[in-house]
């Protein structure tokens, strides 16, 4: 049996690696000899962004076609309409791999209907602060949640000869002055937390392009940073980097970097600066060959030296996409409280007030976050509650001007509130309290009515102290696109159980994160800054590897609701607990059996503990989750597989990873605080 499972495990290894596209020597072969037939000048177009600032360089006597790219992480934007899928924060929250791969395909069959052929997603930058104003984007705290999400839904993507972007390398954890605030982090907090995700994409998912930060690393802007540029082609990278928009400063850092493809156009890699360092012997021309071959290899491996761009097959506006889009908006809502209002089901008693800033339109975040949905294909919360039909009767009302009457006599009142493009966006951080007004909305219809159902829009924690002890329930929502008011309808009608999980710690309160006193630097009191930016300010990590659910033990900081935590319509109980050794690691195995009375979906999620280590180490660290559908009274057995890399930490000393011997602890639970299980393993 045991030989059985190896063998399996290897050929599906095999199959997955057979099925990512990678570069070959074919493929270089035929990149050089294309740079060989160019000038500088057209290779210092190749390496530009061009036209509209989506585009790369079209050669056409060499046959090299432009290539359209578009944002992002929720569909594909940039002069279209399309489908709009939930944000980054949600796919995280649904712990689920083939979720995010569903939404990696669909997005890799809509840019394929448009000719976009590169995707400038996913975003990837750890949670640190709720404050970020991109969190949305994102995959939580959690590097190893992060860099499974991130696996799925780039191979989603590039399985449709797509090119995904992965973003934005590295360190770039706030949107506060993301130009200027340099990120100083020491090197085993940066290969533990900030690098696990971006490496996993080179090295599993063969990601084919990735995108820089804005921000300075430890004292260098990313673009132009050769120690950061290298630790990504020392795990093997050959794809694409990317500068992010209007974020390269000096032509020299530039060319003598790892960067190939300035975007959205040539500031400092355009042809008079580069040919001026070339002709007085600064640089050789060598490294823009160099750049121009990694461009062109990876065009040549997707097919876009030779196919065409758009696949006339697939309809813009997809059927298939949207299926996509639904499944992805059912499964990221976390259910973080419930007092017995929910689920509410069909009744003739039933008098449903449905109000809120966000009730009933599509909230979304700012920036390359925003979409523009194909028309008549979005359903807002309000919409959905009012599709259940039959046992449902529901009515809307302006959130401000509230009927007090009609609030009283309600058998149930659902508050949406939250963030939207304004308050939460891209180049900004965001508030930790709900914008102004919200609150006291909240409080004033929990004053009228005991049976008050808050829904939350935002990308991530936010301060829920002044009436979460007076209401009945807790749903966060996220941004769910254009399929979210069905959704959220099918789980507040019981018609699906709730399944999300926090993909971050939800503190309580801003002081508790371990990051909040590091998180701002300290801007100078200049008015104006020069557009080089000297000096810096920096925004120092001090929290270290402790960062989230990491340093609740370290920290001695309980949080309101832990990291992996969220609520169904059902009750489940944990069984068994083996540990079987396989030569490179051990297979985790356990029972878990829906209790309750309700089909219902749990996550059990695994983490490793050092005993008594000598080195400072978090108390567990998430190194596996499976999520499971059961029926009630459904028992499956669940087996999880651990790598001897599982029980590494990073040595700053070897510069590299290492497994200390001696005793851990495999530790099962439904959430980073709710053991079931714990295993004892000796290395």
């Amino acid at each position: 049996m045991k030989r059985t499972l190896i063998l399996s495990i290897l050929l599906l290894c095999t199959t997955l690696a057979q099925a990512q596209i990678q570069i070959t020597r074919e493929d270089r072969e035929r990149a050089e000899a294309l740079v060989e037939q160019m000038t500088l000048e057209e290779k210092c177009a190749l390496i530009t962004g061009q036209d509209d600032g989506f585009h790369t360089a079209a050669i056409e006597r060499l046959g090299i076609p432009s290539v359209r790219m578009a944002d992002g992480p929720q569909g594909v934007r940039n002069k279209t309409h399309s489908t709009y899928y939930p944000c980054g924060i949600s796919l995280a929250a649904s712990f689920n791999r083939s979720i995010a791969h569903g939404v990696g395909t669909g997005i890799g069959w809509d840019a394929s209907a448009r000719g976009v052929r590169i995707m400038l997603c996913p975003g990837v930058n750890i949670y640190r602060s709720p404050l970020c104003g991109r969190n949305f984007e994102y995959y939580g705290e959690d590097p190893y949640l992060a860099s499974e999400t991130a696996v799925q839904y780039i191979r989603g993507i590039q399985e449709q000869r797509v090119i995904a972007t992965i973003k934005h390398f590295a360190l770039n954890n706030q949107e506060f002055d993301r130009h200027g605030t340099g990120s100083v982090a020491d090197e085993r907090t940066i290969n533990e937390i900030y690098f696990p995700t971006f490496r996993k994409a080179v090295e599993q998912a063969r990601v084919g392009a990735v995108m820089t930060s804005y921000n300075p690393v430890n004292g260098v802007h990313a673009p132009e940073n050769q120690w950061l540029l290298n630790q990504l082609r020392g795990w093997g990278y050959d794809g694409i980097v990317m500068t992010d928009w209007t974020s390269s400063y000096t032509t020299l850092g530039c060319l003598t970097s790892s960067l190939d493809l300035e975007m959205p156009q040539g500031y400092v890699l355009n042809y008079e600066a580069v040919s001026e360092l070339v002709k007085n012997g600064t640089v050789e021309e060598s490294l823009v060959d160099e750049k121009c071959c990694r461009i062109l290899q990876t065009f040549a491996a997707y097919g876009l030296l030779d196919l065409p761009m758009k696949n006339e097959s697939i309809p813009e506006n997809n059927p298939e996409s949207r299926a996509k889009a639904y499944e992805a908006a059912l499964e990221g809502p976390v259910l973080l409280k419930n007092d017995g209002i929910l689920p509410i089901k069909a009744s003739k008693k039933n008098n449903i007030v449905v109000l809120g800033p966000n009730a009933d339109i599509i909230p979304y975040g700012g920036g390359s976050g925003r979409m523009d949905p194909i028309e008549g294909t979005t359903t807002t919360l309000w919409q959905g509650i009012a599709s259940l039909g039959k046992g449902y009767k529901a009515s809307f009302m302006d959130w401000k001007n509230i009927d007090e009457a009609a609030i009283r006599k309600a058998s149930a009142v659902i508050v949406s509130v939250g963030f939207n493009h304004d308050t939460e966006k891209e180049g900004a951080d965001r508030t930790y309290s709900l914008p102004a007004g919200q609150n006291e909305l909240i409080s004033k219809v929990a004053s009228l009515n005991p049976n008050v159902l808050v829904v939350a829009n935002s990308g991530g924690e936010f301060d829920v102290t002044p009436w979460i002890g007076n209401v009945k329930g807790l749903l966060m929502a996220w941004y769910a696109g254009q399929e979210s008011g069905r959704a959220l309808a099918a789980i507040i009608s019981g018609a699906v159980s709730p399944s999300g999980r926090l993909p971050f710690t939800f503190w309580g309160t801003e002081d508790k994160n371990p990051a909040a006193k590091y998180y701002h630097a300290v801007v100078p009191a200049v008015k104006k800054r020069s557009k080089n930016r000297d000096p810096y300010p920096n925004a120092e990590y001090k929290e270290g590897i402790f960062l989230g659910y990491r340093g609740v033990e370290r920290f001695g900081i309980e949080p309101m609701y832990p990291f992996g935590y969220g609520l169904t319509y059902s009750g489940f109980e944990y069984s068994g607990g083996s540990l079987e050794v396989l030569p490179y690691g051990y297979c985790v195995k356990f029972t878990v059996k829906n209790t309750g009375k309700t089909a219902a979906s749990e996550v059990a999620q695994v983490y490793v503990s050092k005993d008594k280590s000598a080195v400072a180490r978090p108390s567990r660290e998430l190194k596996g989750y499976e999520k499971l559908s059961l029926a009630p009274g459904e028992s499956k057995e669940v087996s999880i597989l651990l790598t001897t890399g599982s029980f590494a930490r990073y040595s700053t000393p070897q510069h590299n990873w290492v497994v200390d011997k001696g005793s851990y602890k495999v530790i099962v639970g439904s959430s980073s605080a709710d053991t079931k299980i714990e295993l004892p393993v000796e290395l």
